[in-house]
């Protein structure tokens, strides 16, 4: 990859991209990858890399980065009394387990698998979140037992299939079993601690000797990428953190769910294209 004004500009936008992830994942949690992903798709197309690899790339890439958002964004958050350290425990190996299986599709699966996958969850929160409604609500409480297990397995293989901390999902979960949103948010930034680590190796060994990479990738992770995003992004979690804590209930789930609206809509786009 030679260095020219493309690559200037590149450097530019993900860094641009990077300050605006961190806001993200303090304020809703999601780790930021809902942004990062088709970011970093976009990105990759403008640089040439093959329309193949570019979205397995983008979501290795994009749980690279994650891996010290989620860190600093779990951490504040816990030091404000909001994250359910219970649950994270019991969440911790089906979630694991769930993204190394994730992982393992990723390197044999057609990339609009995962895109698809990041337009119907993306857009049912979308829809939960901006309407309000209470209709969907399945129970007061989370299930315990092996249906608890099965949630987090769940929640890691599809954050894993879309480069996620695991936020949005996790926030559906939630939220229809009774748990409100702010505590939605900080737990599912513990959640993002528990995917991006495993998950980005896991997409390292996906992409393994593929040959149509850029050269700074390894495995399906570019390192430029990781670069330019991670000082952005932790800088600015802690800014995102206070806006979640300064609105309200309402306010955040209409603000999560516009912007998860117009994720969905831009992979829909890619995959009509």
């Amino acid at each position: 990859m030679e260095f020219s004004s493309e690559l200037i500009v590149l450097a530019g936008v993900l860094l641009v991209a990077g300050a605006l992830t961190g806001v993200l994942a303090g304020l809703f949690g999601v780790g930021g990858g809902a942004l990062m992903v088709p970011v970093l798709f976009e990105a990759f197309g403008f640089i040439g890399v093959d329309d193949a690899a570019r979205m397995p790339l983008a979501v290795g890439t994009s749980l690279a980065v994650i891996i010290p958002t989620s860190l600093r964004s779990w951490r504040a958050h816990h030091a404000r009394g909001a994250v359910d350290s219970d649950l994270l425990r019991r969440w911790a190996v089906p979630i694991i387990l769930g993204v190394l299986v994730g992982a393992v599709i990723a390197r044999y699966a057609s990339p609009i698998v995962m895109q698809l996958v990041f337009v119907v969850v993306a857009g049912v929160n979308a829809i939960k979140l901006i309407s309000g409604t209470r209709r969907w609500d399945l129970s007061p409480e989370l299930p315990g037992g092996w249906l608890l297990r099965v949630y987090g397995w769940i929640i890691g293989l599809l954050s894993s299939l879309m480069g996620i901390g695991g936020g949005q999902i996790a926030n559906i979960l939630m939220t229809l079993h009774g748990r409100s949103i702010h505590q939605a948010v900080a737990t599912s930034a513990g959640i993002g601690v528990l995917i991006s680590i495993p998950g980005a190796l896991g997409y390292v060994f996906a992409g393994w000797g593929r040959t149509d990479l850029p050269p700074d990738a390894v495995g399906f992770v570019s390192l430029l990428g990781v670069a330019l995003f991670v000082p952005t992004t932790v800088l600015t979690a802690g800014l995102g953190v206070r806006l979640a804590h300064a609105l309200s209930r309402r306010a955040l789930e209409i603000a999560f769910g516009l912007f998860l609206a117009v994720v969905s809509l831009r992979f829909i786009v890619a995959i009509l294209n």
